[in-house]
């Protein structure tokens, strides 16, 4: 089978290398000025580079969309016409709705929609990572067919039963998580600080939050706001997030003990229980990744963003493991940290007091609730172009130390998954 990517982006060309290892001809097309310059990088491969996703669509026997969210519409109208019958469709989007959507408006009824995602960035191989495959709208023998080429990535595979349990799941595991990463980037550029200079953030706990934020910055944009606002089980998950920090943070600045008490350990209840298998982060491994030899003197911290996360994940009956199912590495991390603070008695009791008494960290808890405001806001309106600049402003302020923090984050991932 003629494999065709339309988009040879990151995402796209990585695809493109590993089927042509495995010894399918892949035809590829990306916008018109980089015509030269794919033809140049895949010099010498079984990828042949057209000049436009007309041409490509035409050759497919298994047709690729890897194309932002944003555009995915678009694309997709102007090349339906080029399809070939019985083609094998997929989307390598992040966000599956729109996707299915144009899908099923623009291509024809013949065709067979069989779509993924990889829930991985560019800078990892597909081998050994988690790949989800959604059978939208095939039969057996085409099912068949497009697994072959799916299992040819020699990644982890996990089928989900629609596209709306996908974006649930990704509403989760991505949008809410990189919406807190972000909010604590958001908070530092905003005050002028890095984290790593801090005492407040000298902990194990404080090395995955900074490394994970860091990288996260270090991807592009467009990928996150593809994932918060298009999804359409996002802005539920990302109105409770908001809803849970603001409501925590102001029980701390009224000093609501009892009641902050009570809600913090009726979530902790309702997540961390039972017979599950935990994750458990070792202290140690997290202690060893870090982004300055020294930072300053050790400070409790209130770590509010954890605390609104289980909260916001109690209050809306979300089980995290459940969704471990389509976990990618900075929920795990997440997940992982919040599971480390929340089973550890001695240094929840820490923060529950700090969150309450300690004043010298409470400036640092107004920034990140003013940043967790301003990134709701921009979700809830849909307000793409918000979205990107927001984000870009952030990459700027830690500009030199993003390569390093994705470096370290990448070791760090290697290290506790084993």
């Amino acid at each position: 089978m003629n494999i065709g990517i339309i988009g040879l982006g990151d995402m796209g060309s990585l695809y493109a290398r590993k089927w042509a290892e495995k010894g399918y001809s892949i035809y590829g097309c990306d916008l018109p000025e980089r015509f030269e310059i794919l033809k140049n990088a895949f010099q010498g491969t079984s990828v042949t580079i057209l000049p436009d996703a007309k041409s490509v669509a035409r050759k497919a026997d298994f047709l690729m969309y890897a194309v932002e969210a944003a555009r995915i519409r678009e694309v997709v109208a102007a090349t339906a016409a080029s399809v070939k019958y019985g083609a094998i469709i997929s989307g390598q989007t992040s966000v599956k709705y729109p996707e299915i959507e144009a899908f099923e408006e623009y291509l024809p009824d013949d065709v067979h929609i069989f779509t993924c995602h990889s829930l991985h960035g560019p800078a990892f191989s597909t081998t050994g990572q988690k790949l989800v495959i959604v059978p939208h709208r095939i039969d057996r023998e085409n099912y068949k067919k497009g697994l072959e080429i799916y299992e040819a990535l020699e990644s982890e595979i996990i089928e989900v039963d629609s596209y709306h349990q996908h974006d649930q799941i990704m509403a989760d595991t991505q949008a809410v998580t990189h919406m807190g990463f972000e909010s604590m980037g958001t908070a530092w550029k905003n005050a002028g600080v890095y984290p790593w200079d801090h005492g407040a953030y000298s902990t194990g706990i404080d090395n995955v939050k900074i490394l994970t934020t860091l990288r996260i910055f270090s991807y592009k944009a467009h990928v996150y706001a593809g994932l918060a606002i298009l999804n359409p089980f996002a802005r539920k998950q990302v109105r409770q997030y908001a809803k849970s920090e603001s409501e925590l943070f102001k029980m701390m600045i009224c000093e609501q003990e009892s009641n902050f008490r009570k809600r913090i350990l009726a979530a902790k209840a309702f997540v961390f229980h039972g017979e599950r298998e935990f994750i458990t982060l070792e202290d140690e491994a997290m202690k060893d990744f870090k982004m300055a030899e020294e930072s300053g003197s050790y400070r409790p911290n209130s770590h509010l963003s954890l605390l609104a996360m289980v909260d916001a994940w109690h209050q809306l009956k979300v089980n995290p493991y459940d969704n471990l199912i389509c976990q990618t590495p900075p929920f795990r991390l997440r997940l992982g940290i919040a599971e480390y603070l929340f089973k550890n008695e001695e240094l929840l009791e820490e923060t529950i007091r700090t969150a309450l008494y300690d004043k010298s960290i409470r400036a640092d808890d107004l920034e990140f609730h003013s940043a967790v405001r301003e990134w709701a806001s921009i979700i809830e309106y849909g307000d793409m172009e918000g979205y990107l600049s927001h984000f870009n402003q952030v990459k700027d302020f830690f500009a030199d130390r993003l390569q390093e923090g994705a470096r370290q984050s990448a070791r760090l991932i290697e290290k506790l998954s084993q």
